[in-house]
């Protein structure tokens, strides 16, 4: 449950802020591409972009030099926030003001007396003297004889007979300071007209506390109170205005619960002292019964607000009853906050955040990293990258696309800009794409005849008329663009050593890079992906990031190779295989159909995984294989392969896998456009 005091509070959409430049403001602003960047890597781990804010929001990143707070940080902040009350302060003296207060109210009185008597005796008047002592004596043993407890040192004043006007004004005064201090127990923040009740204000303080009561009872029996008409005739007790039964239930129920953390930090004799006192205060039956019912109708509404939470202090500075109530205040926000934090799944539940009472708690890179964190899937939904459905995020098609260009961009920052190749061709020829222009037929050229221009030439020679005769001369041809097309299937190894050794993350990032670089630079290039273990299928590129070894064992190249050669007999152009894997092959299809696992390899699953190699030569598909990180075994089984097709071999790591695979990729096109 969100507790009402850490609802974000209504803004006026039309308020603006200014301030002079004092050389802090950086102007700095959180982009949904940025938000992006952060989590690529994330979301190429699972793919769950529920899972990867999860994460961002609880790490915290640095973003343009700032560092925006991760609430694992926050939730440690408040924690010592809370523990540095504890080590601070000391429930000890929570009575010595008032104490103090009383001795001087009496102290006030017993000066007034002496001067009272020094006066009559001064005056030569023996019978004024004489009786002034008697009265003067008579009220110092009352004094005398008051208790020591506050509550009875309170009752006893409060019927004691003043002879001093100044006496009087204290204990009034230091009276009406303790029954506020006592109201704010149940009200957040009286209006000013209410702090210095009559007795016709104090008997509307009962008809409001005992009409909340009833709306409460009603609640809990299904009923909807009204709530408005509360408000027309009480709503004067209430300045912050607030705009629900819930929004007002809920500050009470906070301050209430407060108050009851406090009582329940006191040793036995406090909560005595404090209960007497209360009662003394609050003489009144019906407002007591009131408040107590009140009392119990809040804790039946708000079971989760902590009413049996206690504290326990060891510092040394002495608090008086007003301060004590404060820090229990604070305390029950860093204990809500703390629980909401917590339990936050989702950025937008940020949203509900009182930003400024976080301020206040934690200071201003807390409350505004609270506020960054908190618009971040409304930038990502603002910017296309994400959609909610049925109260979970997905990704969009474009998020797939920016994931991909993030990480194409991230593995061409280690290439040299002289490893890259294009698409430029200095000559014409055969092809399927119109340049636009045309030529004179020659013999040998293909006969794809411009009409427009042949008439026209056929025209311009004749001078015109019905029927045009044409002439081998009037022919005129359209150019067409000579085009290199290259199909590529990226076989990628699932086999559970990838995710144990950290190898499947740049794996997944390469073929998304890939994707990217085809999609971009090279529109009508084919790029397919076929993953492998146990068992080898197809992968559509939108659900790579999802993509796990699914906890099976076994390499089976074999069937990976045989897949791959289908999808590129599909296909034309140049045709390559590119396979990312750190094990030898372990497993195969049986004639059967059904999977075949043996460890270490047999001879039989060798030989039927370089049968499919040999068809992959035949068809004139090149296999090019990245070897993370290879044993031995696998070194020498990649090497029968490359001796047999003719294709390459790199030996690397989970680190520059990105550079090799698209180096050769750009290279690999560069060797096809000069070949042609």
């Amino acid at each position: 449950m969100v507790i009402g005091k850490w609802r974000r509070r209504k803004r006026n959409k039309n308020y603006y802020a200014y301030s002079a430049w004092d050389g802090t403001q950086t102007g700095f602003e959180l982009s949904a591409d940025d938000i992006m960047s952060e989590i690529a890597d994330d979301l190429m781990f699972d793919g769950d972009i529920n899972s990867a804010l999860r994460r961002l929001m609880q790490s915290g990143f640095d973003m343009d030099g700032e560092r925006i707070q991760g609430l694992r940080d926050m939730l440690n902040e408040l924690r010592e926030q809370r523990q540095e009350r504890l080590e601070n302060y000391d429930l000890g003296g929570v009575y010595d003001e008032v104490s103090e207060g009383l001795n001087n109210v009496v102290d006030t009185e017993r000066q007034s007396l002496d001067d009272l008597l020094q006066e009559a005796t001064e005056s030569g008047d023996e019978r004024r003297a004489k009786i002034t002592e008697e009265t003067v004596t008579q009220r110092n043993l009352e004094l005398d004889m008051m208790p020591e407890d506050l509550a009875g040192k309170v009752r006893e004043l409060q019927n004691y007979e003043f002879t001093s006007s100044e006496a009087r004004q204290q204990f009034d005064d230091l009276m009406d300071k303790l029954k506020e201090q006592l109201m704010q127990r149940y009200l957040d923040q009286m209006s000013d007209d209410m702090q210095n009740m009559g007795s016709e204000d104090m008997g509307r303080l009962k008809d409001m506390m005992s009409s909340l009561n009833e709306m409460l009872e009603q609640r809990a029996q299904g009923e909807e109170p009204d709530f408005d008409s509360f408000m027309e005739e009480f709503g004067d007790f209430f300045p912050e205005n607030p705009e629900t039964l819930d929004e007002l239930l809920e500050v009470m129920a906070q301050r209430m619960a407060a108050a009851q953390a406090m009582m329940n930090s006191m040793t036995p004799e406090q909560q005595q002292q404090l209960q007497q006192l209360n009662d003394q205060l609050l003489e009144d039956m019906d407002l007591q019964w009131q408040m107590d019912r009140l009392s119990q109708n809040l804790q039946e509404a708000f079971p989760d607000l902590g009413w049996e939470q206690s504290y326990e202090f060891s510092g040394d500075e002495q608090v008086s009853l007003d301060n004590a109530q404060n820090i229990f205040e604070e305390l029950a926000d860093i204990d809500s906050l703390e629980r909401m934090l917590s339990s936050v799944n989702n950025p937008s539940q940020l949203a509900e955040v009182d930003i400024e009472r976080a301020r206040e708690l934690l200071g201003d890179d807390v409350a505004n990293s609270l506020d960054q964190l908190s618009e971040i899937a409304q930038e990502l939904e603002k910017a296309g990258y994400v959609e909610s459905k049925d109260g979970r995020f997905e990704l969009t098609p474009r998020a797939m696309r920016k994931i991909g260009q993030q990480a194409l961009a991230d593995l061409f920052k280690k290439l040299s800009k002289d490893h890259l190749g294009s698409h430029d061709l200095q000559h014409e020829g055969i092809g399927h794409e119109r340049d636009f222009s045309t030529k004179p037929y020659e013999f040998g050229d293909p006969f794809n005849l411009d009409i427009q221009r042949t008439v026209r030439n056929a025209i311009k020679r004749t001078g015109g008329g019905t029927p045009i005769e044409l002439s081998p001369d009037d022919f005129e041809i359209e150019r067409t663009e000579s085009l290199v097309r290259s199909s590529t299937v990226l076989m990628l190894d699932l086999s559970n050593s990838m995710a144990w050794t950290g190898r499947l993350l740049p794996a997944k990032k390469v073929a998304l890079a890939l994707q990217s670089l085809i999609t971009m630079q090279y529109p009508r290039d084919y790029l397919g992906i076929v993953g492998f273990h146990l068992l080898a299928r197809e992968i559509d590129i939108h659900e790579l990031p999802e993509v796990t070894t699914g906890y099976m064992q076994g390499t089976n190249m074999q069937h990976a190779l045989m897949l791959a050669r289908q999808m590129l007999a599909k296909q034309t152009g140049t045709k390559q295989i590119i396979m990312v894997t750190d094990g030898e092959p372990t497993a195969h299809i049986d004639r059967n159909g059904n999977p075949y696992f043996d460890y270490p390899p047999s001879q039989f699953t060798i030989d039927r995984t370089l049968a499919e190699v040999m068809a992959c030569t035949k068809d004139g598909i090149r296999i090019n294989t990245f070897m993370l990180d290879p044993e031995p075994a696998l070194s020498r089984f990649i090497e029968k392969i490359t001796e047999m097709n003719g294709g390459r071999a790199f030996f690397t790591n989970r680190d520059n896998l990105g550079d090799y695979l698209l180096v050769d990729f750009v290279e690999h096109r560069r060797k096809i456009i000069t070949s042609r």
